[in-house]
């Protein structure tokens, strides 16, 4: 079987085991786990931020840096493609009572000019009260999409002229920096708020990490506990990010090169109508029989995401061996 489907699905390393039986642990709700609080040090300082929160989830870290940036009745800005609006079960509104304005950008990208035009006006009251915009880097259903640092300090520069919030969901925070080379730490002076996932491309068992400036994170412990974010000996899974962040972060140029590689191959193809720019390790395309080719995948014991409107998706991950990946392109070319 070869698993596509996500860079969620890995199971933990060897090494990354022995460092979670290994951890040293308390209680996180009293803020007594080291663990946790050296790799919250460690991620706030990695981004520039002055403080960070460990939480379970992604989706949960998105959701109070959501809450603590807006009141109920306002409006934030994201892409038509973002994972807060797609994937998070409607917990904008559920959790913060706020509504999205989707903003129609290029392989979930947004450009500073269209952050500006969708702005509601501050002094007309029938609209909502627009208060954060967030971003997504690497876009998810964008294709694993990377921003550039120039595109965040011309959107940076117009939340600050309207007094915006401004959330970068980092979910695959790692492999845009990894991709791009750009410095971790000028994310700190452009957002402030940045959460990002070491289930994913670092491949730990659980745990994202909320970072962001002062005047914002001193009540996320309260939303986090509101949410019931509340963890006891947590630090078996933080030691599981402080070894990823040791030892898998150069792994994912791997990722990005076998994704790449099945981009071209899928290009060549005369069955794929569409292969979408591979810039990490998110390959998203469609082909001309689609039931055809799912049943082939099927029948070949290959798993992978259906995006929806005919477009098909595979992620690797460093559980996808190198074995896999000529499977994988055999299968490929023999469609």
């Amino acid at each position: 079987m070869i698993d596509l489907r996500s860079d969620t699905v890995t199971k933990p390393t060897a090494g990354m085991l022995e460092a979670m039986m290994n951890a040293q642990v308390g209680d996180d709700v009293y803020k007594e786990d080291p663990t946790v609080n050296e790799l919250e040090r460690r991620v706030a300082d990695m981004l520039g931020m002055d403080e960070a929160l460990f939480f379970p989830t992604g989706s949960m870290a998105n959701q109070a840096a959501i809450k603590l940036h807006t009141q109920p009745g306002e409006q934030l800005i994201c892409d038509k493609y973002a994972h807060v609006f797609n994937y998070e079960g409607g917990g904008v509104s559920f959790n913060s009572g706020v509504s999205c304005k989707l903003v129609d950008g290029n392989r979930g990208m947004i450009t500073a000019q269209q952050v500006e035009e969708n702005i509601n006006p501050p002094d007309f009251y029938h609209s909502p009260l627009t208060s954060l915009v967030c971003l997504e880097n690497t876009t998810n259903k964008g294709g694993g999409a990377c921003y550039s640092i120039d595109t965040f300090k011309e959107i940076k520069a117009i939340t600050d002229k309207h007094d915006l919030g401004l959330h970068l969901d980092g979910a695959r925070l790692w492999n845009a920096l990894v991709a791009t080379g750009q410095d971790s730490k000028e994310y700190g002076s452009i957002f402030d708020t940045v959460s990002i996932c070491f289930s994913k491309g670092m491949g730990t068992p659980l745990g994202t990490v909320l970072a962001g400036k002062s005047k914002l994170m001193k009540n996320a412990i309260r939303v986090r506990k509101v949410l019931g974010g509340g963890m006891r000996q947590i630090g078996f899974m933080a030691a599981a990010g402080l070894h990823a962040m040791d030892h898998h972060l150069p792994l994912l140029k791997e990722d990005h090169k076998k994704a790449q590689e099945l981009g071209k191959l899928l290009s060549e193809m005369s069955y794929v109508s569409q292969v979408e720019p591979v810039e990490t390790n998110i390959l998203i395309f469609k082909v001309v029989d689609e039931i055809a080719f799912k049943n082939y995948l099927d029948k070949n014991k290959v798993i992978y995401s259906d995006m929806g409107h005919g477009k098909l998706r595979l992620v690797t991950h460093y559980d996808y061996t190198d074995e896999m990946h000529e499977q994988m392109l055999g299968i490929l070319r023999k469609f």
